[in-house]
């Protein structure tokens, strides 16, 4: 394995499976446990900050009208339930889960704690991050990137529904220029937005790799640790 400890970050819409009639596809959340299970059991210590796509997006609930942090704050709630399905998949995989919400909620998931967070993960338990940053105006991007520089992770894994970072987007250009390696500077200049500005920029500053990959591909994790070529590695270098 080519890390010891790792952050993924998941969409809310990589649990729907590619099907927008559902929420959660439970096929596919299955797939994922059991993906991230076997990484547990080589072991690899693995945190996963999880989404809310599939349920909200504040942007677009403001322009339905709803406030702004209101919206966001239905959001970052929506990612507690996201993070209870994985939950429920992983341990069905006998993988110890723990879930840690940066908004409490007494009785149903543990508040976020980075000195208890570190020890779980150094006790080859899963952990689970919710609650976005618990900030209002503030993406899941940037709980991926808070998360993986306080847990001292050694890689950023960004699962998206194509194969890595284009020049453009590649479902609506076929002829989309694929990159298989950038540097911070050179994914700044082409404006491709790999994660939001803010979340690119922690990651940058503190020289946290980034590899953005298709969640959807079998075995890409694997492969990912094992060191082959898979995705986008966005690095110092």
């Amino acid at each position: 394995m080519i890390a010891r400890r790792i952050l993924l970050k998941l969409s809310g819409e990589a649990l729907q499976g590619g099907k927008n009639t559902v929420a959660i596809d439970a096929p596919t959340v299955d797939r994922i446990a059991s993906e991230l299970a076997l990484l547990n059991q080589m072991g690899v210590q693995i945190g996963v900050v999880i989404g809310a796509g599939n349920f909200f997006r504040g942007t677009t609930l403001s322009a339905l009208g709803i406030d702004r942090v209101t919206a966001d704050q239905m959001g970052m709630v929506s990612t507690v339930v996201n993070a209870l399905a994985l939950r429920d998949a992983l341990e069905k995989d006998g993988v110890t889960t723990t879930i840690m919400s940066a908004i409490p909620m007494s009785g149903i998931v543990d508040h976020y704690d980075r000195r208890r967070a570190i020890h779980h993960l150094e006790e080859n338990r899963m952990l689970i991050f919710a609650g976005g940053t618990g900030n209002p105006l503030v993406t899941t991007d940037s709980a991926a990137s808070l998360r993986s520089i306080e847990i001292q992770a050694d890689i950023l894994l960004k699962a998206t529904n194509v194969d890595g970072i284009y020049s453009e987007d590649p479902q609506k250009n076929p002829k989309a220029k694929f990159y298989s390696h950038l540097t911070y500077q050179e994914a700044l200049q082409k404006e491709l937005g790999v994660l939001d500005l803010t979340a690119f920029c922690q990651c940058r500053d503190n020289n946290m790799p980034i590899r953005v990959f298709n969640i959807h591909k079998p075995d890409a994790l694997r492969r990912i640790m094992a060191g082959e070529p898979e995705g986008t590695l966005v690095d110092a270098k």
